[in-house]
């Protein structure tokens, strides 16, 4: 399986993937598939984290829904990623933003890089 996975690593990963970094608000297009139907539903929250890396990189996104904390984890070379796009990049000084999950209102704010 291991070895599966570093032949693909080598073979090239998915082109044109944006640049974004963790703090940045990012809406995430992700394709779904209901009955015979593909549609593709948005997902739009700030990035709170990015780990590992080359094919296997993911990013967890987070936002508030009704007041309640939703976290999404995509793998950031799926085909079932449709795009990424930035909304706005956010100032952090912290590679994992975990504290978030304990904040609400303007304590979870994010400083808008300039």
């Amino acid at each position: 399986m291991k070895g599966l996975i570093e032949a693909i690593e080598r073979e090239g990963l998915k082109e044109n993937v944006p640049q974004f970094n963790v703090g940045d608000t990012v809406r995430v297009g992700y394709r779904i598939i209901e009955g015979g139907k593909e549609r593709i539903q948005n997902f739009e929250g700030v990035v709170i984290a990015k780990k590992h890396g080359g094919i296997r990189e993911t990013f967890t996104v987070r936002r508030l829904s009704f007041g309640v904390g939703v976290e999404r984890c995509f793998p950031l070379h799926s085909p079932k990623i449709a795009h990424v796009t930035v909304v706005r990049a956010g100032k952090v000084r912290r590679a994992k933003l975990y504290y978030l999950r304990g904040r609400t209102g303007k304590a979870a704010k994010i400083k808008e890089l300039k």
